[in-house]
C-alpha cells in the first residue's frame, strides 16, 4: 500500500517553504515519524516527518523547490508491502530466468528513479545485479557496471563486478573535491562563487531594509558601571545556581531593567499599525540569538511576571534550540521590545537597528576597564556602552534619552529593581 507524503499544515504566518535536505533516499527504510525532509522557511526550519513504517519510494519535489500545506512531495511504501517486495527477487526469483521480468518490476518500486530508468530501458533483472548501496540496495553505478560487463560479453560475477564498482564509488566522492570547487573565474582569472540566499538570510535582509526605509530611526547612547550588579552577581552567583539549576547571567537583569523603564514610558513599548499608535499592556521582550541559519529573535511571553531564574533558564533554552535549529515559529512571533547583545562577540559600540513593528530595541555591548571619575578621583570600572535605537515618529528623544538613563540606574543600583524607585 502506497501513501502519500504531504507538506503539513503550516503555522498562520507562514505561506511556504522550500525543500532543503532530504534525509533519505528513494529506496531507504523509514519509521513512522522519521524526518524526511527539512522545510525552510522564512522564520524557521520545520521537519517533515513519515506518516508511516516503511520505505520511501519516488521522491516528487527535489531540493531547492518551493511547497506549500498539502503538496504531495513523495510516495512511502507501507512496510508490509516493501517486505514482501523486496527479498524476494534474492532469496527466490534470482535463479529462475522466467520470473525474471515480474521480480524486475517489483524489485524496481523501492529504487531511485536513475536506477528504475536504466533496468525499464536495458531490460535487466535488478536482482541479479549486486547491490553496494545501504542495505544491499543496487545504485546507478551498480546497474552502468552491469551493462559494462554485458557489452563485453562477461556474466556480472561477484569477483569482476567487485573490482569496478570500487571504481565509480570512488569518483563520485572523491576527497579532494571540496577543497578544489569548480568556481567561475572573472576576466582576471580570480575565483568566485555564486550561492542562493537562504529564505531566512532573505527574510532578514527584507525586515532590516523595512526598517530602514519606513522608521524614522535614531540611536542615543550611555555608558554603565558595571561593577555593582557584577558584585551582586559575584555574591550570590553559587547559591543561586544551587537552588535554580541555572547559571546566573547579566541578561536578567537588563530584562528586569528594560521592564521598569518600559513601565516608565509606555511610548517605548509601543507600536505604529497605520495612523493609529498601539500601546501594549504586556511586556513580550525580544532576546536576539545567534544560530546557525542568522540572527533570530526568540520572545520572552510576559517577561514582567517571570523571576530572575525563569527569565535565565528561558533564555538558555532559547540559545540551545536556536543552535539546534528546533525553535518554532510561536517562539518567535510577536514581541514588544527587544534586547541584543553584540558583547558576546567583542563589539564596542554599535547601532541597533529596529525590529518592526516595534518602536525601540536596546543594544548590549563588551564589558571593558576604563579609567571613570567619581567623587573627584579617577578610578578603574568596568564600564559598557549601550545604545538605544527608537522610532522617532512616536518616541521623542526625550523619552528615549531618559528611558536608557532610567536602564543605567537600575543596573548600576540592583536595588532599584526590587524596590521600584
Amino acid at each position: 500500500m502506497t501513501i502519500e507524503v504531504k507538506v503539513p499544515t503550516l503555522p498562520e504566518s507562514v505561506s511556504d517553504g522550500t525543500l532543503v535536505n532530504w534525509k533519505k533516499k528513494s529506496g531507504e527504510p523509514v519509521k513512522r515519524g522519521e524526518n524526511l525532509v527539512d522545510l525552510e522557511t522564512d522564520k524557521v526550519v520545520l521537519d517533515i516527518p513519515a506518516p508511516a513504517d516503511g520505505v520511501l519510494g519516488q521522491i516528487l519535489r527535489q531540493e531547492g523547490e518551493t511547497v506549500t500545506t498539502g503538496d504531495v512531495i513523495a510516495i512511502l511504501e507501507e512496510s508490509v508491502a516493501a517486505q514482501s517486495a523486496t527479498p524476494a527477487p534474492v532469496t527466490v526469483d534470482v535463479p529462475v530466468p522466467a520470473s525474471a521480468a515480474p521480480v524486475a518490476m517489483a524489485d524496481l518500486e523501492g529504487l531511485s528513479p536513475a536506477v528504475r530508468r536504466l533496468a525499464a530501458e536495458h531490460n535487466l533483472d535488478v536482482g541479479k545485479i549486486p547491490g553496494t548501496g545501504r542495505g544491499g540496495r543496487v545504485t546507478k553505478a551498480d546497474v552502468l557496471v552491469f551493462i559494462d560487463a554485458q557489452k563485453h560479453g562477461g556474466r556480472p560475477a561477484p569477483a569482476p563486478v567487485a573490482a569496478p564498482v570500487a571504481a565509480p564509488v570512488a569518483v563520485s566522492a572523491p576527497v579532494p573535491a571540496p577543497t578544489a570547487p569548480a568556481l567561475p573565474a572573472d576576466a582576471r582569472g580570480r575565483l568566485e562563487q555564486r550561492v542562493p540566499m537562504t529564505r531566512l538570510r532573505a527574510r532578514i535582509a527584507e525586515r532590516l531594509l523595512l526598517a530602514k526605509n519606513t522608521t524614522a530611526m535614531l540611536t542615543t547612547f550611555n555608558e554603565i558601571n558595571m561593577k555593582p550588579v557584577m558584585d551582586l552577581r559575584n555574591r550570590y552567583k553559587d547559591e543561586f545556581e544551587k537552588k535554580h539549576g541555572v547559571r546566573l547571567g547579566f541578561m536578567g537583569f537588563f530584562v528586569k531593567a528594560v521592564i521598569e523603564s518600559l513601565r516608565r514610558y509606555p511610548a517605548v513599548n509601543a507600536s505604529i499599525d497605520g495612523n493609529d499608535i498601539v500601546y501594549h499592556g504586556y511586556y513580550d521582550i525580544g532576546i536576539a540569538v545567534s544560530s546557525p541559519r542568522g540572527l533570530v529573535v526568540p520572545i520572552l511571553r510576559d517577561a514582567d511576571q517571570m523571576s530572575l531564574a525563569d527569565i535565565e533558564k528561558t533564555i538558555g533554552e532559547f540559545a540551545q534550540k536556536a543552535k539546534d535549529g528546533t525553535l518554532t515559529v510561536e517562539d518567535m512571533t510577536g514581541g514588544t521590545f527587544t534586547i541584543t547583545n553584540g558583547g558576546v562577540f567583542g563589539s564596542l559600540m554599535s547601532t541597533p537597528i529596529l525590529n518592526p513593528p516595534q518602536s525601540g530595541i536596546l543594544g548590549m555591548h563588551v564589558t571593558k576597564d576604563r579609567p571613570v571619575a567619581e567623587n573627584g578621583q579617577v578610578v578603574i570600572r568596568p564600564m559598557m556602552y549601550v545604545a538605544h535605537s527608537y522610532d522617532h515618529r512616536i518616541i521623542d528623544g526625550r523619552e528615549a534619552v531618559t528611558f536608557l538613563v532610567t536602564v543605567k540606574e537600575c543596573i548600576e543600583d540592583p536595588a532599584r529593581l526590587v524596590l521600584q524607585v
